[in-house]
């Protein structure tokens, strides 16, 4: 989604030059005369800079930047007034406001306001998150879950979250099982008490006991010192166990045990250490399976599956994608000192269409590399030769295709015939030596790709860069015959 400014100025013509400087600069632009008008704007969510002209009649520029400031604390606010003494400066920026300039501005420094702003913006709040990370604050509202899927992990995670019940988080690699874990958490009653993470799959298998339930000085060859296993330090917290299904059968006993009797053995020790700590575990496995083939214990898999979640998948909520895009770039920026304003409509239709076998990891490292390489202020699809399967060199010019993805188009389109083993040409000079249309050559295109992969559309669309539900728009639109070319294959 474009950035969207709201501009606050009781005189029309400012309210016009103003909005042309920013519209060139692919900026989303609302208007309000009035400090009333404004407030209403800004109530809706869907503001993410304001330019307010401190000077107006009824609620002026300062009542107005209080008002909002109450409603909306996080929200760049930039000032703009035909005086500049020092003194509104000053008011101002007590006030809360995040830059100052005087009527008329140069269309640089208006842009250079607003960039700085939105760059403000994205260090808060990478500061914030990191700030309850470290703390164990981050809960379901600091998860992205528009997607229905995901909208019932966090109806169920908080209910789960109001008793002590023994959790199991199941999904695939890299869903976010673990801030599921963490949302729970902090929407429990021990919230701000210790968070403790094992990987039960990481631990030297020697180790395991050690790690989970600690051990006594001279315990073992190398135990110099006495060590608090990890159920001890989330003693009055919770404790969560990723990659459960890794956990050796002999220390799963054990810690059936501990789970039963709320204490543990520390290795050496001459007597149990009682402990408080709520279990929530999670898995990529099939637990139910490893039961049935005897890697996993089936009373310590009834003791944990008491209230199971599952994380879907991100092809099952691709609705998240666009906002996790987002979600990441304003990270990244953050991090790295860049200026991305977001990924171009293309670009959303392409990393929406692909199947993301990695789920959210690897969207994330997708987007991490993207906005490493781009030197735009939007992601292009060549920022990801990996999803695209072309690289930057590779990509001809798009065709601009409203409200779908663009097709590959140039002075010579060419695609691989793995038939042949050879290059076939898509002819764009007709016959009497001029340029085809770019809707014959985009039909001609198309209907090359799906003979030369067999009517398999997935990879006609991955070949093409495009979603699938544009390249079977583009089929109806053509009459392409795919059922004809999958049957002669």
């Amino acid at each position: 989604m474009v950035k969207t400014v709201l501009i606050v100025d009781d005189d029309p013509t400012q309210r016009r030059l103003l909005q042309a400087v920013i519209e060139k600069q692919g900026y989303r632009v609302e208007s309000a005369e009035s400090g009333e008008v404004a407030v209403e704007r800004v109530s809706t969510g869907s503001i993410d800079v304001m330019l307010l002209d401190l000077i107006m009649p009824g609620m002026d520029g300062m009542e107005t930047m209080e008002v909002v400031k109450a409603k909306q604390p996080d929200l760049p606010i930039i000032v703009l007034t035909a005086s500049g003494g020092i003194e509104t400066v000053v008011s101002a920026m007590r006030a809360g406001a995040a830059d100052f300039f005087v009527k008329p501005a140069s269309p640089e420094r208006i842009t250079v306001s607003i960039r700085n702003a939105f760059k403000v913006q994205n260090l808060s709040g990478e500061v914030k998150r990191l700030t309850k990370k470290a703390e164990n604050r981050l809960g379901f509202s600091d998860m992205i879950a528009g997607a229905p899927a995901m909208q019932q992990v966090v109806r169920l995670g908080e209910r789960a979250a109001q008793s002590d019940i023994p959790i199991l988080v199941t999904g695939e690699s890299g869903v976010g099982k673990e801030l599921v874990a963490q949302s729970i958490m902090s929407a429990s009653k021990r919230a701000g008490a210790p968070f403790v993470t094992v990987n039960c799959g990481a631990i030297p298998e020697n180790l395991v006991e050690s790690t989970l339930f600690g051990h006594e000085k001279g315990a073992f060859t190398g135990a110099v010192g006495k060590h608090m296993g990890k159920f001890q330090e989330a003693d009055g917290g919770t404790l969560f166990l990723d990659e459960i299904g890794e956990l050796p059968l002999d220390m799963q006993v054990k810690l059936l045990r501990a789970l039963q009797e709320g204490e543990v053995d520390p290795v050496g020790a001459k007597r149990p250490v009682k402990v408080n700590v709520r279990i929530v575990s999670a898995t990529n496995r099939d637990l139910a399976e490893q039961v049935a083939a005897g890697n996993f214990r089936e009373d310590l898999f009834y003791r944990l599956n008491v209230f199971p979640i599952e994380v879907p998948s991100l092809r099952s909520r691709t609705d998240d994608i666009p906002a996790l895009v987002r979600h990441f770039i304003s990270r990244f920026n953050a991090q790295e000192n860049k200026n991305i304003l977001d990924a171009a409509p293309e670009t959303h239709a392409l990393l929406s269409a692909y199947d993301w076998p990695g789920n959210v990891r690897q969207l994330e490292n997708a987007v991490f590399r993207a906005v490493i390489l781009s030197d735009g202020e939007y992601l292009k699809p060549e920022d990801f030769p990996q999803i695209s399967g072309m690289s930057p060199s590779e990509l001809a010019p798009t065709s601009s295709v409203a409200g779908s993805q663009a097709f590959p188009t140039g002075a010579v389109a060419q695609a691989e015939d793995e038939g042949a083993g050879g290059v076939l040409p898509v002819e764009i000079i007709d016959h009497g030596g001029h340029l085809r249309t770019l809707e014959d050559i985009e039909r001609d295109l198309i209907e090359f790709a799906i003979e030369t992969y067999a009517g398999r559309m997935s990879e006609v669309a991955r070949r093409l860069g495009v979603g699938r539900s544009t390249l079977y728009r583009k089929v109806r639109e053509y009459e392409l015959d795919v059922d004809g070319v999958r049957a002669a294959g």
